[in-house]
């Protein structure tokens, strides 16, 4: 495609993603199937430059006020991902002089939002939450996310596995905390591998990986994946229990089940259950009240944690939408926990920043339910020969250790998890 043609229709891509009406991942998707013509470059330029934006949409917008011309075409500028001779080539005179002038600021000389490119509040709290820790993050939610990869114990080793992409020309490394996980460099096609086809790997961020780990599911138990969504942390534990005992995955969008459908088939579990319910206090919950061995409960949440991969959700959030979440949070962890035998461990998990959403939520539940002691969750995952396990882990109320997992930290998504055993 002509420079000048490719830029028009990212600046048509930027502006319907910032009407925020739908997810970005949905919007660059339908774009794609009204442009089937479009190249494999081609598309990476258009997703990679439309994610730039939303990552860098304060700072893009104070400096798209100089410039001349549509302002969703001078944002695909700024944020234009490909060969800068390439852009030039699309540029007028006045835009090649505006351009030279915007790259010439100094970040020292800019505004605080316009450096971390969070709304304030978001970054507020995290400023309280991080001290000087801050910056790190939200530099760090300024870059892409590692893809990693979650290998399928019940089929395969993980040095096979490894190997095996090797001989693909795809170069991994094994995760640093997860004893199942790969991390890939770049962003190879790997739906045409026949290691996936065959159900050897699934895509799943470490991080992820490591709140199935936490909940040590084991041979024969009674499991429940509370919300369960489209199946990633489902299949990592359906492994885990050697595709022995019952692992019921509920959740309320049968939508979100159907797409665990093939990948279930790809695994080779046949222990997994899916479960569609209206709510968390459906008669199919009830009928299991006081009879499962461990329940994860991967509330909906925010999803701030994965601002590197979903940099639109900090624009698609708000204040309300985060206090209608938190009640519903509460809501589902109240009624999950009757699921529970004694002697059974349940795990509250978010992919969540924000304390409302994570430590307040676990203190609320802990006072309100004295049956549930709170476990170390450093201790449960160094009894899993984890061994950087309590570095994972920041402090309780309680004295007990959370899950706290940062991308800039542990270059995983942002995770929480509490763990508690019945009495």
């Amino acid at each position: 495609m002509h420079p000048k043609a490719l830029l028009d229709t990212c600046a048509d891509l930027v502006r319907r993603t910032l009407r925020f009406e739908h997810p970005a991942d949905a919007v660059v998707s339908r774009f794609f199937r009204e442009h089937r013509n479009l190249g494999p470059r081609e598309r990476a330029t258009l997703a990679e430059t439309v994610y730039a934006v939303l990552r860098k949409k304060l700072l893009f917008e104070y400096l798209a006020r100089s410039g001349s011309g549509p302002k969703e075409r001078r944002l695909a500028i700024l944020g234009f991902h490909g060969p800068r001779d390439f852009l030039y080539s699309a540029l007028n005179m006045q835009e090649k002089s505006w351009l030279e002038a915007c790259n010439a600021v100094d970040p020292a000389d800019l505004l605080e939002p316009h450096r971390h490119n969070l709304p304030e509040w978001i970054a507020q709290p995290l400023k309280a939450q991080l001290g000087g820790e801050f910056w790190p993050l939200a530099e760090s939610l300024l870059q892409g996310a590692p893809l990693d990869l979650r290998v399928n114990i019940l089929k395969e080793k993980r040095e096979q596995v490894q190997a095996e992409l090797a001989q693909a020309a795809i170069q991994s490394v094994v995760t640093p905390y997860s004893p199942w996980g790969l991390r890939v460099q770049g962003k190879p096609a790997l739906a045409r591998l026949p290691a996936f086809e065959r159900g050897a790997f699934e895509v799943q961020d470490e991080g992820s990986q490591l709140l199935a780990l936490l909940l040590d599911a084991r041979r024969g138990e009674m499991v429940v994946d509370f919300c369960a969504g489209a199946g990633g942390k489902t299949l990592a534990l359906g492994a885990a229990m050697r595709n022995t005992g019952r692992l019921y995955a509920f959740d309320t969008s049968a939508h979100r089940l159907d797409a665990l459908k093939p990948r279930l088939a790809r695994s080779g579990l046949s222990n997994v259950h899916p479960v569609a319910i209206a709510h968390e206090r459906d008669e199919r919950v009830k009928r299991l009240a006081g009879k499962i061995d461990r329940v994860l409960v991967d509330a909906p949440c925010s999803g701030l944690g994965t601002l590197r991969r979903n940099p639109d959700l900090k624009w698609r959030q708000s204040p309300q939408s985060v206090q209608e979440l938190t009640h519903k949070q509460a809501a589902i962890l109240a009624s999950a926990a009757r699921l529970l035998k004694p002697g059974g461990r349940l795990v509250y998990a978010t992919c969540s920043l924000l304390r409302e959403e994570n430590e307040a939520i676990a203190e609320a539940f802990g006072a309100a339910h004295p049956e549930f002691a709170p476990l170390d969750a450093g201790e449960a995952l160094e009894q899993l020969k984890l061994v950087q396990g309590r570095a994972l882990c920041s402090g309780g109320a309680t004295g007990s250790a959370y899950l706290r997992l940062w991308p800039h930290k542990h270059q995983t998504d942002g995770f929480f998890a509490a763990v508690w055993t019945r009495q």
